[in-house]
Protein backbone atom coordinates (compact mmCIF):
# COMPACT_ATOMS: atom_id res chain seq x y z
CA UNK A 1 0.00 0.00 0.00
CA UNK A 2 2.88 2.44 -0.74
CA UNK A 3 1.62 4.00 -3.73
CA UNK A 4 -0.98 6.57 -3.79
CA UNK A 5 -3.42 6.70 -6.11
CA UNK A 6 -4.27 10.58 -7.11
CA UNK A 7 -8.00 10.53 -8.13
CA UNK A 8 -8.85 14.51 -8.80
CA UNK A 9 -11.77 13.38 -10.93
CA UNK A 10 -15.06 12.03 -10.82
CA UNK A 11 -13.95 9.82 -13.91
CA UNK A 12 -11.24 9.09 -12.79
CA UNK A 13 -12.13 7.28 -9.61
CA UNK A 14 -15.18 5.86 -12.38
CA UNK A 15 -12.59 4.43 -14.90
CA UNK A 16 -10.64 2.67 -11.95
CA UNK A 17 -13.48 0.55 -11.24
CA UNK A 18 -15.28 0.29 -14.12
CA UNK A 19 -18.39 2.79 -13.58
CA UNK A 20 -20.27 4.07 -16.04
CA UNK A 21 -19.85 8.43 -15.75
CA UNK A 22 -23.34 9.81 -16.08
CA UNK A 23 -21.92 13.41 -15.37
CA UNK A 24 -18.81 14.98 -14.92
CA UNK A 25 -19.29 16.46 -11.77
CA UNK A 26 -21.18 13.89 -9.74
CA UNK A 27 -22.01 10.28 -9.43
CA UNK A 28 -24.20 7.50 -7.81
CA UNK A 29 -23.37 3.55 -7.93
CA UNK A 30 -23.28 0.52 -6.46
CA UNK A 31 -20.48 -1.05 -5.01
CA UNK A 32 -21.53 -4.48 -6.79
CA UNK A 33 -21.12 -2.72 -9.88
CA UNK A 34 -17.61 -1.82 -9.46
CA UNK A 35 -14.71 -4.38 -10.22
CA UNK A 36 -12.15 -5.40 -7.66
CA UNK A 37 -8.90 -3.60 -7.45
CA UNK A 38 -5.79 -4.17 -5.73
CA UNK A 39 -5.57 -2.90 -2.49
CA UNK A 40 -3.73 0.90 -2.01
CA UNK A 41 -4.36 4.13 -1.08
CA UNK A 42 -6.26 7.05 -2.46
CA UNK A 43 -5.55 11.04 -2.83
CA UNK A 44 -9.22 12.15 -3.44
CA UNK A 45 -9.55 16.03 -5.30
CA UNK A 46 -13.68 15.31 -4.58
CA UNK A 47 -16.27 14.56 -1.57
CA UNK A 48 -17.46 10.63 -1.22
CA UNK A 49 -20.54 9.30 0.91
CA UNK A 50 -20.03 5.37 1.13
CA UNK A 51 -22.94 3.43 2.05
CA UNK A 52 -21.62 0.31 3.37
CA UNK A 53 -23.70 -2.45 4.11
CA UNK A 54 -23.39 -4.07 7.65
CA UNK A 55 -23.55 -7.69 6.54
CA UNK A 56 -20.09 -9.80 7.79
CA UNK A 57 -21.49 -10.09 11.18
CA UNK A 58 -21.10 -8.23 14.22
CA UNK A 59 -18.81 -4.74 13.87
CA UNK A 60 -17.50 -2.99 16.67
CA UNK A 61 -16.80 1.01 17.46
CA UNK A 62 -13.37 0.81 19.36
CA UNK A 63 -14.28 -1.82 22.38
CA UNK A 64 -18.60 -1.45 21.62
CA UNK A 65 -20.63 -2.85 19.72
CA UNK A 66 -22.29 -0.47 16.61
CA UNK A 67 -26.16 0.72 17.58
CA UNK A 68 -27.01 -0.71 14.38
CA UNK A 69 -26.24 -3.10 11.98
CA UNK A 70 -28.18 -2.70 9.08
CA UNK A 71 -25.70 -0.14 7.35
CA UNK A 72 -22.26 2.30 7.99
CA UNK A 73 -22.09 5.71 6.35
CA UNK A 74 -18.45 7.10 5.65
CA UNK A 75 -17.33 10.45 4.54
CA UNK A 76 -14.33 11.27 2.55
CA UNK A 77 -13.48 15.20 1.96
CA UNK A 78 -11.17 16.39 -0.61
CA UNK A 79 -7.46 16.00 0.22
CA UNK A 80 -8.05 13.32 2.43
CA UNK A 81 -5.77 10.17 1.90
CA UNK A 82 -8.13 6.79 2.34
CA UNK A 83 -7.59 3.58 1.47
CA UNK A 84 -9.46 2.18 -1.98
CA UNK A 85 -9.70 -1.60 -3.15
CA UNK A 86 -9.34 -4.64 -1.29
CA UNK A 87 -6.82 -8.08 -0.67
CA UNK A 88 -7.00 -10.69 -2.87
CA UNK A 89 -9.93 -13.08 -2.34
CA UNK A 90 -11.90 -10.64 -0.28
CA UNK A 91 -15.26 -10.46 -1.64
CA UNK A 92 -16.75 -7.25 -2.44
CA UNK A 93 -19.03 -5.68 -0.10
CA UNK A 94 -22.51 -4.45 -1.03
CA UNK A 95 -23.60 -0.53 -0.37
CA UNK A 96 -24.28 2.47 -2.22
CA UNK A 97 -21.65 5.20 -3.36
CA UNK A 98 -22.13 9.18 -3.45
CA UNK A 99 -19.55 11.07 -5.32
CA UNK A 100 -19.33 14.71 -6.18
CA UNK A 101 -16.82 17.24 -6.97
CA UNK A 102 -16.62 20.61 -5.27
CA UNK A 103 -17.12 22.35 -8.82
CA UNK A 104 -20.72 20.90 -9.04
CA UNK A 105 -21.50 22.96 -5.58
CA UNK A 106 -19.91 26.29 -6.12
CA UNK A 107 -22.33 28.96 -5.89
CA UNK A 108 -25.37 26.81 -4.52
CA UNK A 109 -26.68 26.61 -0.82
CA UNK A 110 -24.68 23.47 -0.54
CA UNK A 111 -21.50 25.18 -1.85
CA UNK A 112 -22.13 28.04 1.07
CA UNK A 113 -23.11 25.67 4.09
CA UNK A 114 -20.49 22.89 3.02
CA UNK A 115 -17.99 23.35 6.12
CA UNK A 116 -21.33 23.18 8.54
CA UNK A 117 -21.01 19.72 8.04
CA UNK A 118 -17.99 18.74 10.01
CA UNK A 119 -18.52 14.75 9.92
CA UNK A 120 -16.64 14.91 6.62
CA UNK A 121 -13.36 15.16 9.13
CA UNK A 122 -14.25 12.27 10.96
CA UNK A 123 -12.24 9.55 11.32
CA UNK A 124 -13.60 5.71 9.99
CA UNK A 125 -14.11 4.70 13.27
CA UNK A 126 -16.30 7.83 13.91
CA UNK A 127 -18.69 6.48 11.00
CA UNK A 128 -22.34 6.92 10.76
CA UNK A 129 -24.35 3.76 11.56
CA UNK A 130 -27.79 3.60 10.88
CA UNK A 131 -31.20 1.88 11.79
CA UNK A 132 -33.15 0.47 8.88
CA UNK A 133 -35.72 3.43 9.03
CA UNK A 134 -32.69 5.54 8.47
CA UNK A 135 -31.19 3.37 5.70
CA UNK A 136 -33.99 3.60 3.47
CA UNK A 137 -34.22 7.75 3.59
CA UNK A 138 -30.44 7.79 2.82
CA UNK A 139 -31.52 5.34 -0.26
CA UNK A 140 -34.51 7.43 -0.95
CA UNK A 141 -31.95 10.20 -1.50
CA UNK A 142 -29.61 8.46 -3.49
CA UNK A 143 -31.93 7.66 -5.44
CA UNK A 144 -33.37 10.88 -6.18
CA UNK A 145 -30.05 12.18 -7.20
CA UNK A 146 -29.54 8.76 -9.59
CA UNK A 147 -32.82 9.39 -11.28
CA UNK A 148 -31.44 12.89 -11.98
CA UNK A 149 -28.59 11.98 -13.87
CA UNK A 150 -30.16 10.15 -15.91
CA UNK A 151 -32.17 12.89 -17.35
CA UNK A 152 -30.68 15.02 -20.34
CA UNK A 153 -28.95 18.27 -18.26
CA UNK A 154 -30.41 21.01 -18.92
CA UNK A 155 -30.37 24.46 -16.81
CA UNK A 156 -32.20 22.94 -13.67
CA UNK A 157 -29.85 19.89 -13.59
CA UNK A 158 -27.14 21.31 -11.23
CA UNK A 159 -29.66 23.09 -8.75
CA UNK A 160 -31.63 19.64 -8.52
CA UNK A 161 -28.38 17.59 -8.09
CA UNK A 162 -27.09 19.57 -5.49
CA UNK A 163 -30.16 20.17 -3.51
CA UNK A 164 -30.80 16.69 -3.27
CA UNK A 165 -27.08 15.87 -2.42
CA UNK A 166 -27.75 18.68 0.23
CA UNK A 167 -31.07 17.02 1.64
CA UNK A 168 -28.64 13.88 2.49
CA UNK A 169 -26.41 15.72 4.10
CA UNK A 170 -28.70 17.35 6.71
CA UNK A 171 -30.59 14.01 6.66
CA UNK A 172 -27.03 12.47 7.82
CA UNK A 173 -26.66 15.73 10.04
CA UNK A 174 -29.43 14.69 11.75
CA UNK A 175 -28.46 10.67 12.30
CA UNK A 176 -25.18 11.73 13.72
CA UNK A 177 -27.20 13.76 16.61
CA UNK A 178 -29.17 11.06 17.06
CA UNK A 179 -26.17 8.54 17.12
CA UNK A 180 -24.50 10.96 20.05
CA UNK A 181 -27.67 10.56 22.10
CA UNK A 182 -27.79 6.89 21.55
CA UNK A 183 -23.92 6.50 22.96
CA UNK A 184 -24.46 8.98 25.76
CA UNK A 185 -23.26 6.68 28.16
CA UNK A 186 -20.13 6.22 25.62
CA UNK A 187 -20.11 10.08 25.68
CA UNK A 188 -20.31 10.33 29.48
CA UNK A 189 -16.90 8.23 29.36
CA UNK A 190 -15.19 10.74 27.40
CA UNK A 191 -16.05 13.82 29.36
CA UNK A 192 -14.96 12.26 32.09
CA UNK A 193 -11.45 11.28 30.66
CA UNK A 194 -11.55 14.99 29.03
CA UNK A 195 -11.63 16.04 32.62
CA UNK A 196 -9.09 14.07 33.99
CA UNK A 197 -6.50 14.82 30.60
CA UNK A 198 -7.20 18.50 31.16
CA UNK A 199 -6.39 18.04 34.49
CA UNK A 200 -3.41 15.99 34.39
CA UNK A 201 -1.74 18.47 31.71
CA UNK A 202 -2.07 21.52 33.93
CA UNK A 203 -0.87 19.55 36.69
CA UNK A 204 2.55 18.48 35.30
CA UNK A 205 5.28 20.31 33.73
CA UNK A 206 4.11 19.96 30.23
CA UNK A 207 2.31 23.19 30.27
CA UNK A 208 5.68 25.17 30.27
CA UNK A 209 7.28 23.16 26.99
CA UNK A 210 3.30 23.17 25.16
CA UNK A 211 1.65 25.65 26.57
CA UNK A 212 -2.04 25.84 26.70
CA UNK A 213 -3.91 22.77 26.05
CA UNK A 214 -5.45 22.54 22.51
CA UNK A 215 -8.64 20.60 21.32
CA UNK A 216 -6.41 18.91 18.97
CA UNK A 217 -3.95 17.63 21.84
CA UNK A 218 -7.27 16.48 23.24
CA UNK A 219 -8.90 14.85 20.56
CA UNK A 220 -5.46 12.83 19.87
CA UNK A 221 -5.22 11.63 23.19
CA UNK A 222 -8.68 10.45 23.21
CA UNK A 223 -8.16 8.91 19.72
CA UNK A 224 -10.57 11.16 18.53
CA UNK A 225 -10.96 13.36 15.28
CA UNK A 226 -11.22 17.07 16.46
CA UNK A 227 -13.98 17.73 14.39
CA UNK A 228 -15.27 14.62 15.90
CA UNK A 229 -14.42 15.15 19.83
CA UNK A 230 -15.59 18.94 19.15
CA UNK A 231 -19.17 18.12 17.88
CA UNK A 232 -19.78 15.22 20.55
CA UNK A 233 -18.59 18.23 23.40
CA UNK A 234 -20.95 20.33 22.30
CA UNK A 235 -23.78 17.80 22.03
CA UNK A 236 -23.53 16.71 25.56
CA UNK A 237 -22.57 20.19 27.39
CA UNK A 238 -24.04 23.03 25.29
CA UNK A 239 -20.41 24.71 25.30
CA UNK A 240 -17.84 24.13 22.46
CA UNK A 241 -14.56 22.22 23.81
CA UNK A 242 -11.95 25.43 23.62
CA UNK A 243 -14.79 27.39 25.92
CA UNK A 244 -14.49 23.48 28.24
CA UNK A 245 -10.74 23.98 28.01
CA UNK A 246 -11.34 27.72 28.81
CA UNK A 247 -13.45 27.39 31.79
CA UNK A 248 -10.91 24.40 33.51
CA UNK A 249 -8.34 26.78 33.15
CA UNK A 250 -10.07 29.72 34.51
CA UNK A 251 -11.91 27.52 37.39
CA UNK A 252 -7.74 26.26 38.54
CA UNK A 253 -6.48 30.26 38.34
CA UNK A 254 -9.05 30.84 40.53
CA UNK A 255 -7.94 28.79 43.08
CA UNK A 256 -3.88 29.20 42.32
CA UNK A 257 -4.61 32.95 42.52
CA UNK A 258 -5.27 32.84 46.74
CA UNK A 259 -1.66 32.10 46.86
CA UNK A 260 -0.43 35.60 47.59
CA UNK A 261 3.40 33.95 47.74
CA UNK A 262 3.29 33.64 43.57
CA UNK A 263 2.76 36.74 41.12
CA UNK A 264 -0.10 36.96 38.36
CA UNK A 265 2.11 36.61 35.89
CA UNK A 266 4.33 32.87 37.70
CA UNK A 267 0.42 31.95 37.87
CA UNK A 268 -0.12 32.30 34.29
CA UNK A 269 3.27 30.86 33.25
CA UNK A 270 1.77 27.96 34.94
CA UNK A 271 -1.39 27.15 33.28
CA UNK A 272 0.98 27.06 30.12
CA UNK A 273 -0.36 30.62 28.82
CA UNK A 274 3.03 32.71 27.08
CA UNK A 275 1.63 36.25 27.62
CA UNK A 276 0.67 37.57 31.17
CA UNK A 277 -1.85 39.79 29.39
CA UNK A 278 -3.58 36.91 27.62
CA UNK A 279 -3.83 35.49 31.13
CA UNK A 280 -5.84 38.41 32.51
CA UNK A 281 -7.58 39.16 29.71
CA UNK A 282 -9.88 35.82 29.39
CA UNK A 283 -10.02 35.97 33.52
CA UNK A 284 -11.59 39.01 33.32
CA UNK A 285 -14.06 38.26 30.37
CA UNK A 286 -14.76 35.55 32.47
CA UNK A 287 -15.12 36.97 35.85
CA UNK A 288 -15.66 40.35 35.90
CA UNK A 289 -12.54 40.86 37.50
CA UNK A 290 -8.87 40.86 36.55
CA UNK A 291 -6.95 38.17 38.48
CA UNK A 292 -5.56 41.36 40.77
CA UNK A 293 -8.72 42.76 41.43
CA UNK A 294 -10.44 39.27 42.77
CA UNK A 295 -7.45 38.21 44.48
CA UNK A 296 -8.17 41.39 46.53
CA UNK A 297 -11.66 40.73 46.52
CA UNK A 298 -11.43 37.33 48.21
Amino acid sequence: MDEILKLEHINQYNTLRGIETCHPLVNVFEFSKMKLIPEARAHYGFYCVFLKEAVCGDLKYGCNYYDYQEGTLVFIAPGQVVGIGSKTGIIMPKGWGLLFHPDLIRGTSLGRNIKEYTYFSYEANEALHLSEKERQIILDCLNKIDHELHQSIDKHSKKLIANNIELLLNYCMRFYDRQFITRNHINKDILVRFENLLDNYIDSEITKTLGLPTVKHCADQLHLSANYFGDLIKKETGKSAQEHIQLKLINIAKERIFDTSKSVSEIAYELGFKHPQHFSRMFKNETGYSPNEYRSLN
